[in-house]
């Protein structure tokens, strides 16, 4: 017998919780393996510079791709909220419009990257061999950039259409291509890191394409892509100022990791940002767990909110710190768990490097205790339409926080510093999250 299918108006207990959301979490936490994938055969395959140029060009490939998640982010928040005051036409003209917006900005900005990549990679440090590996990986990578943005903002779009299974489906399809091309075109075809861009490039275009085709056609989700959209000014301000905390997020973790590296070059050579890199592919997983779960309950939030239903909003608040909670202790236990066999199959090939990388991987799991609360914060309030502390939040946990930490604990404790920084830098965002939900909750009364 089917499950009965839950709608964002429903009342929501633990359980029923964790099954709408459980799709956005799985969504994102597999988008993240089959990126991991991808450092896997490139590290075992190609080279350890060839690895280290991956992950040192990476943060500015996702920082352009980034938009995407804000557009769908906002635009979900906006939709969600509409939908809630029973006004579906205008809902799926504000969803159509931003689908079309997103795909000009990101043809734009895939000329732009692909233009400017060289002298962005020298600027980074980046020389010799390295260099030339990011420039192929980069420039490769940066033309399927408009596939990536839609694949970024449907991941959203298909909770509010109440159908994240399918956001789910699509996102396996994408995840399968690339590991099945990263095998043939990298281990078999021996085309090592073209090889792997294409494989990463091919997958991010069928992610693209099955939402644009699904939302086309006619579909018994509460969303439909239209041509007679027109363009609304004001609500695509909204959209991009409820988004820009997801946009500032992302932007301010890419510039973040470009420092970091720069740093890690400083401190430790090669070796350091080979390291990062295993870091954080552990680290988008992780992660990823958080933001699969907000992205599956903001919708919700948005709804009831605009139903103006109080007593919902309280119980999916108090649900959601439970939940991230719990979640939070046993990911820094899993995170130690995990330490050496993972530098292990990543590095295991370089005794030094696999060292300071399972050094590195014990001090960073500290982190895991409070990341999920400010992401969670965040994305509660672009949830609200409050884009104004979401973004506040954002840029003091991912920019602010991350650049005084990782350019002053280092001058004492040098590589340890680095590591210790990201911890501190969580810390300081989880308090300032604390302080906003406390200093708003009257005015929205989710507690």
């Amino acid at each position: 017998m089917a499950k009965e299918q839950i709608r964002l108006s429903d009342r929501f207990t633990y359980r029923k919780l964790i099954r709408f959301t459980a799709p956005s979490i799985v969504m994102m936490i597999f988008s993240s393996i089959y990126g991991v994938v991808d450092g896997l055969f490139v590290s075992n395959f190609a080279s350890k510079t060839a690895f280290a140029a991956v992950n040192f060009i990476m943060p500015f490939l996702m920082m352009l791709g980034t938009l995407g998640f804000m557009f769908g982010t906002g635009g979900a928040a906006l939709i969600g909220k509409l939908l809630g005051e029973k006004d579906g036409e205008r809902a799926n003209r504000t969803f159509s419009m931003v689908t079309f917006v997103s795909i000009l900005c990101g043809i734009v900005l895939a000329v732009l990257g692909i233009v400017f990549i060289e002298p962005v990679a020298r600027l980074l440090g980046a020389e010799g061999q390295m260099l030339d590996d990011c420039v192929v990986y980069g420039r490769i990578i940066l033309a399927a950039l408009p596939f990536f943005m839609l694949q970024m903002e449907f991941q959203t779009f298909f909770v509010v259409a109440e159908k994240p299974k399918l956001g789910l489906a699509s996102t396996v399809a994408s995840g399968c291509a690339n590991i099945v091309l990263d095998a043939l075109l990298v281990a078999v075809l021996g085309l090592d890191l073209v090889g792997a861009a294409l494989a990463t490039a091919a997958s991010q275009a069928v992610g693209g394409i099955i939402p644009i085709v699904y939302f086309s056609c006619k579909n018994k989700s509460l969303l439909r892509l239209t041509l007679r959209c027109g363009f609304d000014g004001r609500a695509l301000l909204r959209v991009c100022t409820n988004g820009s905390s997801e946009l500032m997020s992302n932007i301010s973790m890419s510039l973040v990791s470009m420092l970091y590296n720069v740093q890690l070059i400083k401190y430790a050579g090669e070796d350091g940002v080979a390291a990062y890199g295993v870091l954080m592919y552990v680290n988008f997983i992780f992660l990823s767990a958080f933001i699969g779960y907000v992205v599956g309950m903001a919708p919700v939030v948005s709804y009831h909110y605009g139903a103006q239903n109080r007593d919902e909003l309280k119980s999916l608040f108090r649900k959601s710190w439970v939940l991230i909670g719990l979640s939070s202790v046993a990911m820094v236990g899993v995170a130690a768990a995990l330490a050496q066999p993972m530098s292990a199959i990543f590095v295991g090939y370089d005794r030094g490097l696999y060292e300071l990388t399972v050094r590195g991987f014990y001090i960073y799991s500290l982190s895991f205790l409070f990341s999920g609360g400010a992401i969670f914060g965040s994305s509660f309030f672009t949830a609200l339409n409050n884009g104004f502390i979401s973004a506040a939040i954002s840029f003091l946990r991912t920019l602010v926080f991350q650049i005084a930490a990782v350019m002053l604990i280092p001058l004492w404790l040098e590589i340890d510093g680095i590591w210790i920084s990201i911890v501190v830098a969580e810390l300081m965002a989880f308090i300032v999250t604390a302080a906003f939900l406390l200093a708003r909750r009257k005015k929205y009364g989710y507690m």
